[in-house]
């Protein structure tokens, strides 16, 4: 299995060039389907197609009707841990750390992201008032122990982790949900959960796989509609910053790339359920797009001039009108469809967010 390792921070081009829209807050899915009374593929679904631009308006339930018998849907196995910690700086003073991915990179640093409690969640400290510099120490619960080693971005920092168990039983113990101030309340962990998580290790929860319930999957699979898993470990998104994506740790295994090549040989369209998917087999892509199997880190920032080259679908949320995302559904859709999806999804009152509403996105 080939190895891609890309430890340093991914540059990228202006993630807000020429997009330009507001997202009401009242657009903010404040809490999981389940809670708003529906079934998890209750959530609504705008489907975008080109050739021709056209749309329709459907629910979750309604996908394994939309795809044709033949088609793939890559998911990412990945599962979210409870990421935010509470710690307390040198002079007492609480601080929130988020952790980015339970897996260090290759020179065993980790990167964390400080933030400042509030009432319920916690926001960016304002300009010059982080704790943040090289050197500082941070007490966590149960005899954890963060050490800020050198800074990655304006919010992001190496740090030098000791957690007793590891990090993935230690978040277990004493860790929370990252949660950003749109979301009403701390919801537990299986909120965050999606049917195919089997693999801890994302900061967020890969949320284009949220609506999909065992009902759905099966209803697909009657229909001749294929599956299979990459593992891609989400980092921290801060949607205040709207950053570039940075290196995450991903996985595409032998009998996925084999899957991938078989489906598109027999005309059949490779549709990724979620940007993480994208990211994944676009980073084992060759030039040719022939996937392979590859794991390691990727920096892989794709954008509409590099295009894509494995995949001929993506279901995903909704993203805000800097966020870096944007530059990759422009890749897969190009601009006309998405503008309109994004449009037709502002003027019916779409859902933003991990808990909102979804959008599949088709180029063939």
């Amino acid at each position: 299995m080939a190895t891609a390792v890309h430890p340093g921070p991914a540059a990228g081009p202006d993630p807000s060039d020429g997009w330009d829209f507001t997202v009401p807050a009242e657009l903010s899915a404040r809490a999981p389907a389940e809670a708003r009374g529906l079934t998890r593929d209750g959530v609504r679904l705008l489907v975008g197609r080109r050739p021709g631009l056209r749309t329709g308006h459907h629910r979750f339930a309604d996908l394994p009707g939309l795809l044709d018998p033949g088609d793939l849907l890559v998911v990412n196995d990945s599962a979210m841990l409870p990421a935010a910690l509470d710690g307390r700086l040198p002079g007492g003073d609480r601080v929130a750390l988020h952790l980015s991915g339970a897996r260090p990179d290759p020179r065993g640093h980790h990167l964390v992201e400080l933030r400042c409690p509030t009432a319920g969640a916690t926001v960016p400290y304002e300009q010059g008032s982080s704790p943040a510099r090289a050197g500082l120490g941070i007490t966590l619960p149960g005899g954890g122990r963060a050490e800020l080693t050198a800074p990655f971005t304006t919010r992001l920092w190496h740090a030098r982790l000791d957690l007793p168990g590891g990090p993935t039983g230690y978040l277990t113990r004493f860790g929370r949900p990252i949660r950003y101030g749109y979301v009403d309340r701390d919801w537990p962990v299986e909120a965050y959960r999606t049917v195919f998580a089997s693999v801890p290790g994302s900061s967020e929860m890969p949320s284009a796989g949220r609506p999909f319930t065992a009902d759905t999957v099966a209803r697909a699979a009657a229909r001749g509609v294929l599956f299979a898993p990459i593992t891609l470990h989400t980092g921290v998104a801060s949607p205040e910053a709207h950053e570039a994506p940075y290196a995450e740790w991903f996985r595409v295994p032998e009998p996925t790339a084999r899957l991938v090549g078989r489906v598109r040989a027999a005309g059949g369209r490779v549709v990724a359920v979620g940007t993480t998917v994208v990211r994944a087999l676009e980073s084992a892509a060759g030039e040719d797009g022939r996937v392979h199997a590859a794991d390691g880190w990727t920096e892989l920032v794709i954008t509409p001039e590099r295009g894509v080259r494995a995949v001929d679908g993506l279901l995903t949320g909704w993203h805000e009108p800097r966020a870096s995302h944007l530059l990759m559904l422009e890749a897969v859709a190009g601009r006309p469809l998405l503008a309109r999806c994004y449009a037709e999804a502002l003027q019916h009152r779409y859902l933003w967010h991990e808990f909102g509403d979804v959008n599949l996105l088709l180029s063939r």
